[in-house]
């Protein structure tokens, strides 16, 4: 991969995240009926930064639930045609409440559909939200986000790298030229 330009600094992913925050608390009919789930890997520190972020703005923290999806990762590697959910347990009830599933990246939707699936085998929530810090197009199921961070149209060559200091040491969005 041959890096292109990096999109996003530190302070453009915190704003873009603090603009989230509040967009969930003015849509949220109840905030205290939300539950976030972040999908592995970097969609669990993106959870937790919106959850802390409507804490620190309202005083009330979101539960926070974590979704174990592999997945071939559209842009980066192709390990599988579908999607597979490797945990889901989430341990609360989710019936009636507000999920709010939270992702880096949203491409093709196939991961979002296996969320919405997983999250389905453990209950019936009242609502089902997403939230990307990315929106890079190429949808191939009907999937789109509530919540966007920044749109950004790439091509089919393009890979978009998001990046958080707790597991990446740094915390930026990346654009990428695919290797042919």
């Amino acid at each position: 991969m041959k890096k292109k330009v990096q999109l996003m600094d530190e302070l453009a992913v915190k704003r873009a995240l603090t603009r989230l925050s509040f967009e969930i608390v003015e849509k949220s009919q109840n905030i205290e009926n939300v539950i976030l789930v972040g999908i592995k890997t970097r969609g669990i520190p993106m959870a937790k930064i919106l959850a802390d972020n409507i804490h620190k703005n309202i005083g009330y923290k979101p539960e926070l639930c974590e979704l174990d999806i592999t997945f071939y990762r559209d842009d980066l590697t192709k390990m599988s045609d579908l999607p597979e959910v490797n945990s889901c347990n989430f341990g609360i009830d989710i019936n009636g409440k507000e999920i709010i599933i939270v992702d880096d990246v949203l491409y093709t939707g196939r991961t979002a559909r296996a969320a919405i699936e997983a999250i389905f085998s453990q209950g019936r929530p009242s609502k089902i939200g997403l939230a990307v810090l990315i929106d890079r197009g190429h949808r191939e199921l009907p999937i789109r986000p509530d919540y966007v961070g920044k749109n950004v149209p790439t091509s089919q060559k393009e890979l978009i790298k998001v990046n958080f200091s707790e597991i990446d040491g740094t915390t930026n969005v990346e654009l990428f030229d695919k290797e042919d």
